[in-house]
């Protein structure tokens, strides 16, 4: 197994919530991460027919088999049992007592919320992190191979190509959490569907337009939308909500949550195809933006990442929150630095004034150094 950075914080929240869920995309290494750092518990899965079956007819004595606790895997096929676990956990009174999985977030969330306020430290596990497999030396050496594979495990455990990989990824997810989640008459449009996100990764979302190219109105591809990112397949990041005294842009940026997967989607099968696709710099741009979600997650934290953009088109592509004040992070694909790489992280700079934190940016190349009064990482430093 490949060393996780959540672990840490499973294992704190386990010290001060009777119940820990650890949600996230299929195949993202939940169930892996959860077996190994609860290793003393019973895990069972409610995939398993026989165990769901059980949970749902007899939920009281479904629970009563674990005295010592219990991973309960996939756990919002059956979001009834939840409420059993309400009376069992208070009764008991023991931190870290159940351990919850799920790969639909929606539906699980909301059943946490209404059964379990106040009971559940939350941990979201995104597929690895570029730190994660460094640290287990499996980081791919060159960044083309790190935006073709992207970060879920079994490419890296498995003796599986990210092609065949992927495309039983995403058909498996189409035939079995799309019709979960909602009744899609037509699985081929919603694929197509899910293509033309991966098109519009890095960009900000029209949903009118996105639903056009479609055939869909603005309404379903909301819907749509709203399934993948039930699923962790992609994200929204908000524009930031301080005004910096100039008519700022009100649409969200769209981002996939893996590039490995925005990839395959986008037809890109190999780095020479990569190296002149009119997508790279859209395609690193979602890789740094999902390694920084990752981080985020990993930490127990909200992912709290929004960007700016005013009408006159100057633009930073993160901002992010922090007790010091504001850090601001510029995404360039490039290998060599150039100047005007900053021209947006000036402009913002110059009106956001003494609450901005040094700018970074954040690009295609090697090595760790400063310009301009910019801090400048390259993608393996990340």
């Amino acid at each position: 197994m490949i060393p996780r950075q959540a672990t840490s914080t499973l294992q704190r929240l386990a010290k001060g919530f009777p119940i820990v869920a650890l949600t996230g995309p299929r195949q993202s290494g939940k169930t892996t991460l959860a077996k190994h750092v609860f290793a003393q518990k019973a895990y069972v899965s409610l995939e398993n027919p026989d165990e769901l079956e059980f949970a749902h007819s007899d939920p009281r004595r479904f629970l009563a088999r674990f005295d010592q606790g219990a991973i309960l895997d996939e756990v919002q096929r059956c979001p009834a049992l939840l409420s059993w676990l309400q009376t069992l956990v208070d009764e008991r009174g023991v931190m870290g007592d159940f351990v919850l999985t799920g790969s639909a977030q929606f539906e699980l969330i909301a059943s946490i919320t209404q059964s379990l306020a106040g009971r559940v430290g939350r941990v979201e596990l995104l597929p690895l992190t570029a730190q994660e497999l460094r640290t287990a030396d499996k980081l791919p050496s060159d960044l083309n191979t790190m935006l073709l594979q992207g970060g879920y495990p079994s490419l890296y455990n498995r003796d599986v190509s990210p092609q065949d990989w992927f495309s039983n990824y995403i058909a498996t997810y189409i035939e079995r959490d799309v019709r979960q989640l909602i009744a899609v008459r037509d699985l081929s449009q919603f694929q197509r569907f899910v293509k033309m996100c991966a098109a519009r990764s890095g960009q900000l979302l029209n949903l009118t337009s996105l639903g056009a190219d479609c055939g869909l109105s603005a309404n379903t591809a909301r819907e749509w939308l709203s399934v993948l990112e039930a699923s962790y397949l992609v994200t929204r990041l908000q524009p930031h909500h301080q005004n910096f005294g100039k008519r700022l842009v009100k649409s969200p940026k769209l981002y996939f949550l893996d590039v490995g997967l925005m990839a395959w989607l986008l037809g890109i099968r190999d780095a020479d195809t990569l190296d002149t696709h009119a997508a790279r710099g859209a395609l690193f741009e979602t890789f740094v933006v999902s390694e920084l979600i990752k981080q985020r997650f990993n930490q127990g934290q909200a992912s709290d990442l929004h960007f700016w953009r005013d009408s006159a088109g100057h633009e930073v592509d993160v901002l992010l929150d922090t007790p010091a004040g504001l850090q601001a992070i510029e995404i360039k694909s490039g290998s060599t630095f150039a100047s005007d790489w900053i021209k947006g992280l000036k402009k913002w700079r110059s009106i956001a004034g003494s609450n901005a934190l040094p700018p970074k940016v954040i690009f295609g190349g090697t090595g760790m150094y400063e310009r301009e009064d910019c801090k400048v990482k390259g993608w393996q430093n990340i």
